[in-house]
C-alpha cells in the first residue's frame, strides 16, 4: 500500500525540496497505526526528475525514517528480521519506475537494485493471530521527577523490563504451545482466512534486579487490558513468526498509548502541583478498521475518551490515504476506561502500606504522588475476531 505525506502547510519550501523530518514523522505515526506483521517498507516518490538525482535524497529518507522508528521500538532485533528498505522513483511523465533496497542497519550501505512487480491477492490467505492481555505495572518516579520528559524516561525504561518479561513469555496457539518450527495448522483449505487465538503466559523474573532502596518522588500505575492482533504473511505460518509477531505488537501498543498520552499532557502543559495525590489519565483505546482490497488485513488508530469516530475516519485519510466510513470501524475489542471507585478511596489506597510483593521489584521511598494510567478494558475475554 502506497501512502502519500500529507502536505506540510507551514514549510516555505514544501514545493522545492523534500522535508526530511516531516516524511520521518509521517512514517512514525503510520507505524504506529499498522499492528503485527506490518511495517513501514521505505518511501517512493514521484517525480520527473532523473531516477539517479532523487538517490540521494531518498537514501537520506530511508535512514531517517528507520531511526525515528525504531527509537519507539522496545524489543530486540532478531537475526531473522529483514533490515532493507526499499526505495521506488516514479516517472510520472514517462510512467518509468525504479527501485532500489538499502540495509538500514548498515550505515555505509549502498544502493542495490531490486525489481519491482505488481500482483493481486497476496495477502488474501494470511493468517491472523489475536489476544488479550491484562496489564499492571508500577514505575517508581525518582526525586525531582516533575516534568513530562523526565517521566516520559523513567517509563520508557521500566517499559523495556516488562518488554523482555513479554518476550520471555509462553504463548499458547488455540491453548497449546506449538514447538517454534512448526507449522499451525487448523485443516482449513488454503487460501480460506484463518484465525487464531492466542494466550500469553507471563510471569515476573525474580532473578533481574534485586530489591533496591531509592528516593521516589511519587509512582505511576499502568493498569487495564488490551487487545493485540498480527498477520502472519505466509501461506505455511510457523508458531515461532506467530509468536513473535504478537509480542511486538503487545509491547507495540502500549507503548505507543503511554507515548501518546504523554505527547497530549505535554501540549496540555499539566502539571503536578505536588502533595500528596491520585491523577488518573487514560490512554486512547484501540480501534481497528479493515483494509478492504486486502482481505484480512486492517490497520488501527487510536481513540481518546473526548475523540469521537468521525476523528477517527478523518486520521485514516491524513495518515494512510484511505477511505474509511464510521461502520468500518472495529470499536469493539476494546471498551473507554471507566474509574470505578471514588476520589475519597483512591486518595486512601496511596496512604495505605500495603504488603511487598515478593513476584516484583520493590521500590521503597515516599510516594509524593500516585499517576494512575488506567488502559482501555477488553470488551469481552470471549469475544472472537471474526478477520
Amino acid at each position: 500500500m502506497a501512502t502519500r505525506t500529507p502536505q506540510n502547510d507551514e514549510s516555505a519550501d514544501a514545493e522545492k525540496s523534500v522535508d526530511k523530518e516531516w516524511v520521518s514523522e509521517h512514517a512514525r505515526q503510520v507505524s504506529r497505526m499498522l499492528p503485527g506483521g506490518l511495517s513501514v517498507l521505505g518511501v517512493f516518490i514521484i517525480s520527473e526528475s532523473d531516477a539517479k538525482d532523487t538517490l540521494t535524497t531518498l537514501r537520506q529518507l530511508v535512514f531517517s525514517v528507520e531511526d525515528l522508528i525504531s527509537s519507539e521500538q522496545l524489543w530486540m532485533p532478531a537475526e531473522d528480521d529483514v533490515t532493507d528498505c526499499v526505495t521506488l522513483h516514479v516517472n510520472p511523465k514517462t510512467r518509468k519506475t525504479v527501485c532500489r533496497t538499502f540495509d538500514v542497519k548498515d550505515p555505509k550501505s549502498v544502493a542495490k537494485p531490486a525489481d519491482w512487480k505488481y500482483q493481486s491477492g497476496v495477502c488474501s490467505s494470511w493468517a491472523t493471530v489475536s489476544c488479550w492481555l491484562s496489564i499492571d505495572l508500577v514505575v517508581p518516579l525518582t526525586d525531582n521527577t516533575t516534568c513530562t520528559r523526565n517521566m516520559d524516561d523513567c517509563l520508557k525504561e521500566e517499559l523495556k523490563v516488562w518488554a523482555q518479561q513479554v518476550e520471555r513469555g509462553v504463548c499458547l496457539i488455540d491453548g497449546k504451545k506449538l514447538p517454534e518450527e512448526s507449522e499451525i495448522k487448523t485443516g482449513q483449505k488454503k487460501n480460506v482466512r484463518q484465525t487464531y487465538t492466542a494466550q500469553l503466559l507471563i510471569t515476573p523474573n525474580k532473578l533481574m534486579v534485586p530489591d533496591v532502596v531509592q528516593g521516589c518522588g511519587g509512582c505511576v500505575s499502568i493498569r487495564g487490558a488490551i487487545h493485540s492482533r498480527a498477520f502472519l504473511h505466509s501461506n505455511k505460518p510457523k508458531a515461532k513468526l506467530a509468536e513473535k509477531l504478537l509480542k511486538r505488537d503487545i509491547v507495540s501498543t502500549v507503548a505507543t498509548r503511554v507515548q501518546m498520552l504523554l505527547e497530549d499532557l505535554q501540549t496540555q502543559n499539566e502539571e503536578n502541583k505536588g502533595g500528596r495525590q491520585t491523577e488518573q489519565f487514560f490512554p486512547p483505546r484501540r480501534v481497528f478498521c479493515p483494509v478492504k482490497p486486502t482481505g484480512p488485513l486492517s490497520v488501527c488508530d487510536y481513540q481518546f475518551r473526548d475523540e469521537g469516530l468521525s476523528e477517527m475516519t478523518d486520521r485514516f485519510k491524513e495518515m494512510l490515504d484511505m477511505d474509511a466510513a464510521e461502520e468500518d470501524l472495529d470499536a469493539t475489542q476494546e471498551m473507554i476506561a471507566e474509574v470505578i471507585e471514588s476520589e475519597a478511596t483512591a486518595e486512601a489506597s496511596t496512604e495505605t502500606a500495603e504488603p511487598l510483593d515478593p513476584e516484583r521489584n520493590n521500590y521503597i521511598g515516599v510516594a509524593m504522588a500516585t499517576v494512575v494510567i488506567l488502559l482501555a478494558s477488553a470488551a469481552s475475554m470471549l469475544y472472537l475476531s471474526d478477520v
